[in-house]
């Protein structure tokens, strides 16, 4: 297993600097993580370094909170897009979904996958807000919108991820899409756990310590 390549190396604080940035890109380089993902408006750095790299530039949309109008959302992939991005992780609109006007989810996701021009897309579902049947729910929305994966967790909420929630997004995805577990992520074991109970792709913050652990136990 290259583990490495399941790796989005993540750094989304708000006071995060250039230098920063320049930092998780050279290491991501360095190990070949699958992905850098950064808030939007590092995207165009991001990506003149990584040009030419097998790493991967993803952003995120509608980040924290999901709850910004779908033109917002179009608005900001398709920024995104135009500046090097080509993951797009968009928060989904919990608010509507547990109103239960699911056509209004479904649109609201459909917009960005519509804007990112077949740029591969994740919804983040933020699991902590939502019951079992909410997650199901919100997986099979995921589905009939045409994204690429669901994502547990904007890691800025009461909770990251769970292998509870992990296992519902497989079980109801199945093999039809990714699934990635973010938040909470900090060392070997559990990220372990998160690819056992059904992860495809794990955001985290502590990438290099996880790939040295994993170094030494093999």
């Amino acid at each position: 297993m290259q583990i490495n390549r399941m790796i989005d190396h993540t750094l989304l604080k708000p006071e995060a600097t250039r230098e920063q940035i320049k930092k998780i890109c050279d290491e991501a380089l360095e190990y070949n993580f699958k992905s850098v993902c950064v808030n939007p408006y590092w995207v165009n750095f991001a990506s003149e370094i990584l040009k030419g790299s097998e790493v991967s530039v993803c952003t995120v949309i509608g980040f924290p909170l999901g709850a910004n109008t779908s033109l917002l959302k179009s608005f900001e992939t398709e920024e995104a897009v135009k500046n090097g991005a080509s993951e797009i992780d968009m928060v989904l609109n919990v608010g509507l979904l547990k109103s239960k006007e699911y056509d209004l989810v479904e649109e609201d996701i459909k917009a960005v996958v519509k804007s990112a021009k077949g740029k591969l897309v994740k919804v983040i579902l933020e699991t902590c807000l939502l019951s079992d049947e909410e997650i199901i729910k919100a997986c099979e929305l995921s589905m009939e919108a045409g994204v690429d994966f669901v994502k547990t967790s904007t890691g800025f909420n009461s909770e990251g991820a769970t292998t509870h929630a992990v296992k519902i997004m497989r079980e109801t995805v199945g093999d039809k899409l990714g699934v990635k577990a973010s938040g909470g992520i900090r060392d070997l074991k559990k990220s372990m756990d998160m690819i056992d109970s059904g992860a495809s792709r794990l955001g985290v913050s502590a990438g290099i310590d996880i790939i040295k652990e994993y170094n030494n136990a093999n």
